[in-house]
């Protein structure tokens, strides 16, 4: 494994980061990740020198489940080996330590809200401090003002040592960062877009104020739901027109067409599949490592393995290598469509 700076932050990361969005989900009845293969999951990705781990409140069924994994997991090793990262804004129904209605505070950011899930999560984890806390999308209820002065009580109190924004728009998080800085409070250091090779959508402007604010990015769902692993192939001349392996994201998540398929994602996967087959690296490892490359900002991608035989692939990313052509190779073809060539890296 290879380590980096998480931006203009002192700390030091593996180079993929560790998602744990499917511990303790519940799909049609069944659990997807179990606590013993959540377990079993976090072990190799310690012993492959992932240090890196991130998490929400929402993950699991009842909500904390997830964290709580990773805290009883967390009681056989040392605490301080760790950066981990948690999240703050949605319905949250497992304050009790079983499943129930969310009440009328138990969601959004404010204060009253935050600060319980703080604690919470604290408890969970198993641990007295966040290395990361996150505001997993913007809350339009709250002032951003209440939200990040709770925040920022936070982290003097030690309880946090940096700050994250997840999912929201360009001005947002630059109206976020704007409010820190002329009331003199602790700004988000971390960005986490959904990010990959083939997005549909351009997000340049996000990603120009996380470069003039130095902020890292560690962007989720970096493989496009798995699309980006090369398992899925085009049946028809609409985008959306598919086939994949059975009981693969693409075949239980309605969403899965909406956020993953499009014009620009194939052009993008032809280009990742000629340049895999060209180095002798598999889609999922070329898709990664034009992530970690970027060359304008620290980019950490947050990878969500099944199994262990698919984390060991994408720990395989660190090793690969791609050449400046090949890079570029991959920008023109997020930009096909429109015929030109397209000037940043990303």
């Amino acid at each position: 494994m290879e380590y980096t700076t998480l931006g203009s932050t002192g700390t030091t990361v593996s180079q993929l980061a560790f998602g744990t969005w499917r511990f303790g989900r519940e799909s049609d009845g069944v659990v997807e990740t179990t606590r013993e293969e959540a377990h079993d999951l976090l072990s190799a990705a310690w012993d492959r020198g992932i240090n890196f781990i991130d998490t929400a409140d929402r993950y699991g069924n009842p909500h904390g489940t997830a964290e709580q994994y990773i805290g009883e997991w967390l009681e056989s090793y040392d605490r301080a080996d760790f950066v981990l990262a948690s999240k703050v804004y949605f319905p949250f129904n497992g304050r009790t330590g079983g499943e129930r209605e969310p009440g009328p505070n138990d969601s959004g950011l404010g204060r009253k809200h935050v600060r319980a899930q703080v604690e919470g999560t604290l408890d969970r984890l198993g641990t007295d401090y966040l290395d990361l806390y996150y505001i997993h999308r913007w809350d339009e209820a709250t002032p951003i003002e209440e939200t990040l002065a709770t925040l920022n009580d936070l982290v003097r109190e030690g309880k946090i040592h940096y700050l994250g924004a997840s999912t929201m728009a360009a001005w947002q998080l630059t109206k976020a960062l704007w409010k820190s800085d002329v009331n003199d409070w602790e700004p988000f250091k971390i960005a986490q877009p959904l990010f990959h090779a083939g997005y549909r959508d351009d997000i340049t402007g996000y990603l120009d104020v996380c470069i003039d604010q130095d902020l890292a990015v560690c962007p989720y769902s970096p493989l496009a739901g798995g699309f980006l692993t090369g398992k899925y192939e085009r049946t028809g001349e609409d985008p959306t027109d598919f086939e994949g392996p059975d009981g693969a994201r693409g075949d239980i998540y309605d969403s899965f067409e909406e956020y993953y398929l499009s014009e620009r994602g194939w052009h993008v996967l032809d280009e990742i599949r000629a340049i895999a087959d060209e180095i002798d690296a598999t889609p999922a490892q070329v898709a990664l490592r034009w992530l970690v490359e970027q060359p304008d900002f620290t980019c950490v991608p947050i990878v969500g393995a099944r199994t262990v035989e698919q984390l060991d692939e994408n720990v395989g990313a660190v090793d690969v290598s791609l050449g400046d052509d090949q890079f570029q190779r991959i920008v023109d073809a997020r930009y096909a469509e429109s015929g030109t060539r397209y000037g940043h890296r990303w």
